[in-house]
């Protein structure tokens, strides 16, 4: 497997939230909500989309026609739909329909550091409001990361096509939007757009590694659409704690954390501070380790 590259670019975004972290003294209360360990059926469920984030750093000429090595193999029921990105102004992403999980995946590419443009497109991470001519009907208040909806209003309308594409040749409702780090906020916000733009659909979030991609208003209106999103954190990575909650970052409520023993735990609300979650275990970068932000997620280490 290919292992993505730390950049310093993109370490210097860090160092930048070390002063930005989360306050030690926020509320309590969720931390002492139920920390409940999951079982291995439940982190099995997520094995295929752990490959499908993975997948992502695969070249479209591979994933195309699903010819990708043990990444593609790993999914065999796979029927691709589209596929697209140059893996340095635009993520590599694809779109097709798996026969098993009855649902047409959405993936986008993370920060493969190795194309600056990428790292240039995680460091912007000033907020604006979020751009109603995509995300139409959605509160101004709304504010998410320059750089990561600059970047899925790249691929939006080509998203859109091949979904709708794929929705009807295989006759489903069910949409799952994955991807890790970069890739993971861009599929974040992919899940918001698809479930605006196709209304009949029940669409699905499983990131890894994501950061934090949006404002308290973003947070709320991600948990009350999205009551089964999950984003899938890894030991001590430090990606999930920036941009900073000082910067008025706030993650949505569905992580999975992993444990240093491996066990997997679920932690309730926005940003739990519990030390078996991200926010807590990884107060300051200085508490983190950026070789946990490729994994492995139950095996699965992200690259192509």
């Amino acid at each position: 497997m290919f292992l993505l590259p730390v950049s310093w670019s993109f370490f210097l975004l860090l160092l930048v939230d070390v002063s930005l972290a989360s306050p030690t003294a926020k509320a309590s209360i969720q931390a002492r909500a139920s920390i409940t360990a999951l079982t291995s059926a439940q982190i099995a469920a997520y094995k295929p989309y752990t490959y499908y984030a993975s997948t992502a750093y695969c070249a479209p000429s591979t994933t195309i026609n699903w010819s990708c090595g043990s990444n593609c193999e790993a999914n065999p029921s796979f029927v691709p739909v589209a596929s697209g990105g140059d893996g340095d102004g635009t993520q590599y992403w694809f779109v097709g329909y798996d026969a098993t999980l009855k649902s047409v995946i959405v993936s986008h590419q993370g920060t493969d550091t190795s194309e600056i443009l990428s790292v240039i497109t995680d460091i912007e991470f000033s907020q604006k409001a979020i751009d109603t001519t995509l995300f139409t009907g959605v509160s101004s208040s709304v504010k998410v990361h320059t750089g990561f909806e600059d970047e899925q209003a790249k691929t939006a309308s080509a998203v859109l096509s091949a979904v709708k594409t794929t929705m009807s040749a295989h006759s489903t409702t069910t949409i799952t939007t994955v991807g890790h780090s970069l890739g993971a906020a861009i599929s974040l916000l992919d899940a918001l757009y698809l479930s605006i733009q196709i209304p009949s659909a029940t669409t699905n979030f499983i990131g890894y590694g994501l950061p934090r991609v949006g404002n308290q208003a973003f947070a709320d209106l991600m948990d009350s659409k999205f009551p089964n999103l999950a984003h899938i954190n890894n030991k001590e990575d430090m990606v999930p704690i920036v941009p900073g909650e000082l910067l008025g970052y706030v993650h949505p409520s569905g992580e999975k954390h992993i444990l240093d023993n491996s066990t997997w735990v679920a932690c309730p609300g926005q940003d739990n501070d519990s030390t078996e979650c991200s926010t807590g275990d990884v107060p300051t970068i200085f508490n983190g380790d950026i070789d946990d932000h490729i994994g492995p997620y139950d095996g699965v280490s992200m690259g192509c």
